[in-house]
């Protein structure tokens, strides 16, 4: 018929990472940096979420609905969610304080360039 569901979420998440790479590899300016950090952040959850996903699955309560014989090929696994809402958080602390620290640069040097904090090297 068509792609599997978490084969397109597989999909969507790396290319997100992709892109949040070379968003950061690519660009000068701290904000757009920091972007990119954060689409290679929610590509690393939409891929987490993927591995636990199962087509035509149903919650891992064993009851009448399903039984102990069959839930581990038909039960999503809950595990990978439950990390993705913990890093969802820390991947949100993460960013604010990339964002105050971009602040603070642009306060004392006026801009959001990497090409003038050259002379901070070691």
């Amino acid at each position: 018929m068509g792609l599997p569901v978490s084969q397109i979420l597989l999909a969507t998440g790396f290319m997100l990472m992709l892109v949040g790479v070379w968003g950061m590899l690519t660009h000068r300016n701290i904000l757009r940096i920091i972007i990119g950090f954060s689409l290679v952040d929610t590509g690393m959850h939409i891929v987490l979420v993927a591995t636990g996903y199962v087509t035509g699955g149903t919650a891992p309560i064993i009851d009448e609905a399903l039984n102990a014989g069959e839930a581990a090929s038909r039960a999503v696994d809950p595990i990978p969610s439950a990390l993705v809402v913990t890093a969802i958080v820390i991947g949100f602390s993460v960013t604010a304080i990339m964002l105050s620290f971009a602040i603070r640069i642009h306060k004392t040097r006026k801009t959001l360039s990497i090409d003038a904090l050259t002379e901070s090297r070691w």
